[in-house]
């Protein structure tokens, strides 16, 4: 079995390279888990979580845990939002998640898009999708199917409020 190859660069708009900067090394969790920003534009976004054997949740299989792809389905669809506020003390929090397990994900670089589907003055809405190895829109098979899929709702604070 060949190690998976490393995350294509960051490939987004440079205005948000900050936020970029921030949710890799600003946020302990995502460090952590080695977590990848990949493409930021308005209203899109692609993040990863690169393979490690500690994110093992089922040994039998062996497939990532779900806690790992749920992480990355709500942190990518908050990425998403966020795209679409951006001012200096906007902030946002989860206020709904629902995550749809359809296949186990085992030995593969683990790659989230997700789009905004309304944002509003006070809530967001997000649909997420899950891919072994890359997203169909960072270089991934258009026609791969999705490990997971996700909805999030997201609070959204804006400057001002």
């Amino acid at each position: 079995m060949t190690e998976p190859a490393d995350p294509p660069a960051y490939c987004g708009e440079p205005r948000f390279a900050p936020l970029v900067q921030f949710l890799e090394q600003g946020i302990p969790f995502n460090r952590h888990l080695g977590l990848r920003v990949i493409l930021l534009d308005p209203g899109r976004a692609v993040c990863c979580v690169p393979w490690a054997d500690h994110l093992i949740g089922d040994a039998l299989r062996p497939a990532i845990h779900g806690g790992v792809t749920s992480m990355l389905i709500d942190t990518t669809g908050g990425c998403a939002c966020f795209t679409q506020m951006m001012k200096g003390s906007d902030r946002m929090s989860t206020l709904d998640l629902r995550v749809d397990y359809l296949r186990p994900l085992a030995h593969a670089d683990t790659y989230c898009q997700a789009q905004v589907m309304r944002l509003g003055n006070r809530v967001g809405v997000c649909r997420m999708e899950v891919f072994a190895g890359r997203s169909p829109w960072v270089g991934g098979a258009a026609d791969a199917l999705p490990v997971a899929t996700g909805q999030g709702v997201y609070n959204l604070v804006r400057k001002g409020d």
